[in-house]
């Protein structure tokens, strides 16, 4: 003998069914993550490397190495503007790529010139106006771009704490072989040979 649901009863059990069919609908749905975007290819455009090499001495190569940079984190930032984050991280890719052919053109270079740390200083500053600017790119962008634009972020402080240990460096450790030059040079005390030995007592 079947007995009969009442009416608060069978509203329990509509909503229990509903639920169920609800989680069971949801754990068959592959759950989405921010899969990050593919990395960008960090190259020196063919046009960016004539002017590069066409620079006849290694300040007018700094000079240029920041200004294409620059032009590249300005395009990076008009194009996240527009909400073209792909574009945009390939433009922020190929503005750490000229910094980072500045930096391995000026290792190459003789170092302990005061001319090469008056290079490094130019790098260091021009890196030290983009630290800001990097930040704002990474804030702007969703978590899948910024992932990559937080490397470049850390790269280019990397390099400012290089140009800085070269522009500081070398004065640092001259000055540290030059200490002991400096300091006195006491000379053993002769005894006089002729002099009586004291008797012990």
């Amino acid at each position: 003998m079947s007995i009969p649901i009442q009416p608060p009863q069978r509203f329990l059990v509509t909503v229990l069914v509903i639920a169920l069919a609800g989680s069971v609908v949801s754990s068959q749905q592959p759950q989405t993550q921010d899969v990050p975007a593919p990395p960008p290819v960090k190259v020196i455009s063919t046009l960016d490397r004539e002017q590069l090499n066409a620079a006849k001495d290694p300040k007018a190569r700094v000079k240029i190495s920041i200004s294409l940079a620059e032009a590249h984190l300005a395009k990076a930032e008009a194009l996240t503007a527009e909400r073209s984050f792909d574009s945009a991280l390939g433009e922020a890719a190929r503005y750490w790529a000229i910094m980072e052919n500045a930096f391995a053109y000026l290792r190459a270079l003789k170092t302990g010139n005061s001319k090469n740390r008056d290079l490094y200083k130019r790098l260091e500053l021009a890196l030290r106006s983009h630290g800001p600017r990097l930040t704002g790119l990474r804030r702007t962008a969703p978590s899948e771009f910024a992932i990559w634009l937080k490397e470049i972020e850390e790269n280019a402080r990397n390099g400012r704490t290089e140009a800085l240990n070269s522009f500081y460096g070398d004065n640092v450790v001259r000055d540290i072989h030059r200490t002991p030059e400096l300091q006195p040079v006491e000379k053993p005390v002769q005894q006089n040979l002729a002099a009586p030995t004291p008797t012990p007592k």
